[in-house]
Parts: C-alpha cells; sequence; structure tokens
C-alpha cells in the first residue's frame, strides 16, 4: 500500500486534505526490522510516531528480574509511541519487531507543527488518545479481577478479528507475556478450554469451535 493511502487510513489522519497527507507522506522515514529486533529502547527520547506498513511489532516493559510484559501486540496500520511522541519525552516502553516488519517513523516536529496549526486535528487526537486511555484501565483491570481463563478466553475472541494478534511470532510465550502469566499456564488453560468444547488447538494453531461458549467463559 503506498505511505499516503496507510497515513489516509490512519485515524489520526483520515480527515486531513490530499496535501497534507502528501507532506506527511514526505517526512516520513522507511524503517526495516528483522524478527526480534529492537526498534526503541525505554527511556530514550522519542524520535515520532511509527506506522506499521508490514509485519507486526509488540510493545513491552521489563521488570527488574529481566521478566518481559507485553503491553501491545500490533500490525499493520496501526500507530506506536504517540504518547512520547505527542508530549515530546521519553519513550514508554520498549518497542521490538515480532517478525520482519516495514515501519515508518514521523518526526516529533512534523507531527507538533500540523496539530499547531490544525485545531480540528488536536481535538481528533485528543478524543482518540483518550480513547486508548480507556482500553488501558480496562487491561489493568483484567489483570487485576479476573483469571487466566477468562483473560485467554477474551484474548482468542479479540485475536479472532485482529490479524496483528496472531501470525508468525505469536506463540504462547507471548501470549502469556501478554496476558501476565507463564506459557506452562497457558497450555493448562488451553486443555481445559478445549475439554470444554470451546476451542480445539495443536502446536500451530488454535480454532474457536464454540464462540458463543467462548464467550460466556470469557464473561462478555
Amino acid at each position: 500500500m503506498p505511505l499516503a493511502n496507510l497515513l489516509a487510513a490512519c485515524p489520526y489522519f483520515d480527515e486531513l486534505p490530499h496535501s497534507e497527507i502528501e507532506m506527511l507522506a514526505q517526512a516520513c522515514i522507511r524503517h526495516t526490522f528483522d524478527p526480534g529486533e529492537i526498534i526503541f529502547l525505554e527511556g530514550e527520547p522519542a524520535a515520532g510516531m511509527w506506522l506499521i506498513e508490514q509485519g507486526s511489532i509488540k510493545i513491552f516493559k521489563v521488570n527488574p528480574d529481566g521478566e518481559e510484559h507485553i503491553l501491545h501486540l500490533l500490525g499493520v496500520g496501526n500507530t506506536f509511541n504517540d504518547i512520547g511522541t505527542l508530549d515530546g519525552g521519553a519513550n514508554p516502553a520498549n518497542a521490538a519487531a515480532l517478525h520482519a516488519a516495514v515501519v515508518w517513523l514521523l518526526p516529533v516536529k512534523v507531527l507538533h507543527d500540523l496539530l499547531a496549526r490544525d485545531n480540528r486535528l488536536a481535538l481528533k487526537v485528543i478524543r482518540l488518545m483518550t480513547g486508548r486511555v480507556r482500553n488501558l484501565v480496562r487491561q489493568v483491570e483484567d489483570l487485576a479481577l479476573y483469571t487466566v481463563q477468562i483473560r485467554l478466553a477474551r484474548f482468542l475472541l479479540k485475536q479472532a478479528e485482529d490479524p496483528a494478534l496472531s501470525g508468525p511470532g505469536v506463540t504462547r510465550t507471548t501470549i502469556a507475556s501478554h496476558l501476565a502469566t507463564t506459557p506452562e499456564t497457558i497450555s493448562r488453560v488451553l486443555r481445559s478450554l478445549e475439554e470444554a468444547g470451546a476451542i480445539r488447538f495443536n502446536r500451530h494453531e488454535i480454532i474457536i469451535i464454540s464462540e458463543s461458549l467462548l464467550r460466556a467463559i470469557a464473561s462478555l
């Protein structure tokens, strides 16, 4: 997909005139990353907002014991490091490619200049960012209040709708890191979901057999 089309499909920019989209496209810098390659580290100055053209990206933090927790799994068309870009501060988390990725960097100054002269865009960015904050609150709620079985059932339902949550790199270890548990626990809960008749799984894929049953298990 041409970069201008990718930008025009981004929720931040989908109402901008073609001339502004072309200006942004000219300012973007193309990067490629191999599977597992680090894109940026937490605490470094934010270079800008990133837009995914190909592949998938994980946003993660590492605790003092070296254990990784994945905050987000992102795919084609998604942006990341929006917060660090908008507030002009440091990267709030780490980012790495789950598998081969092509991403575009929109520099901080370019986006700040555009927001300074377009009040409607600035208000739209505020609305979209508050939506992301609400999603983070729900994510914290899931981790604090629900069992691994409920969290995994909800993840599998989201996975069926969002290509970024499946494909190369999204292993049981990745899912465990995202759901704040262990790969062994994920395997055990998968078996219980299969025994309940909600899914079927093997080493390579997980198939939802009964969406209604999985939704009931997910308390949705």
